[in-house]
């Protein structure tokens, strides 16, 4: 996978505190870029009001592979695409790109349910975000 197949890129920072011992961001930090690029998106066009809404998007699965270690300073590009929406569910995938590079450092799943806050169940995707998420289907 490279770069040109994500439709949606955004910039992330790293920060010193995400290098671990080994001179090199730590693997879980890797979550936490792909967590806040997935949010960026619901919140910026899907309208996910993260206080007030009554229907959140959990994770039920994730996962990573690391194809070459980034570092403190390192200005990385997040890329989001849509590859399966269901009913409740929407299957996402991420690429974390160095500034300039065409392949991905690293390259994430993430599965999000969409739940009733208060009752904790799952529910039908909100068509505001449906139709954010729509847009970045690939196909």
């Amino acid at each position: 996978m490279e770069r040109g197949e994500f439709d949606v890129l955004y910039p992330i920072t790293t920060r010193w505190m995400d290098n671990d011992i080994y001179g090199h961001v730590n693997n879980v930090t890797y979550y936490s870029y792909f967590d806040t690029t997935i949010n960026r998106y619901l919140i910026e066009v899907g309208g996910l009001d993260i206080n007030d809404s009554q229907v959140v998007g959990y994770v039920v699965s994730s996962n990573c592979q690391f194809k070459k270690p980034v570092a403190y300073p390192d200005t990385l590009e997040a890329g989001l695409r849509v590859v399966r929406i269901g009913n409740s569910s929407v299957t996402y995938e991420l690429g974390l790109f160095r500034s300039g590079d065409a392949e991905p450092a690293a390259l994430g799943q993430v599965v999000h349910v969409f739940v009733d806050r208060e009752q904790n169940r799952a529910v039908a995707i909100p068509q505001n975000i449906r139709g954010a998420l729509e847009r970045i289907l690939i196909s």
